[in-house]
């Protein structure tokens, strides 16, 4: 099945034909920084199964830690995906730009030892104190 994804502003849309692996809730606080919001739920996706439908020059990328680029929308601001030097095959991405549904659920929240004082985690998902 084929996931089509969108930046908020439409000037960004991307198709990814593989399946989507290794689901989660990151807490950390880049992820909430980044993403405005308590935590970010973000899927792998192989770089081969990524295409790009529309706006390829308005992608925009920020360094957050060595070797980690975030990859935004230069227009709204849309997280579109992360890459990475250490695992260039492998984007993260996050969920919240899919148009559609993905049919697979994260399996635990990460970083819960950095998450938003403000917000509860209430479902009974494992939770982790780092990355697991």
């Amino acid at each position: 099945m084929i996931q089509s994804g969108s930046c908020l502003c439409g000037g960004i849309q991307y198709e990814v034909a593989g399946d989507l692996s290794d689901v989660y809730n990151c807490h950390c606080s880049m992820c909430r920084k980044l993403h405005a919001a308590a935590f970010r739920t973000c899927a792998k996706v192989r770089v081969d199964d990524w295409r790009t439908v529309k706006g390829e020059d308005l992608f925009k990328t920020y360094e957050s830690s060595p070797g980690e680029f975030k990859v935004f929308c230069a227009n709204c601001g849309s997280s579109i995906y992360t890459k990475f030097d250490s695992k260039p095959g492998i984007y993260a991405m996050p969920l919240g730009t899919l148009d559609t549904d993905p049919g697979v659920r994260a399996d635990r929240h990460v970083f819960v030892g950095s998450k938003a004082p403000w917000f509860e985690i209430t479902d009974d998902l494992p939770q982790f104190a780092e990355n697991a």
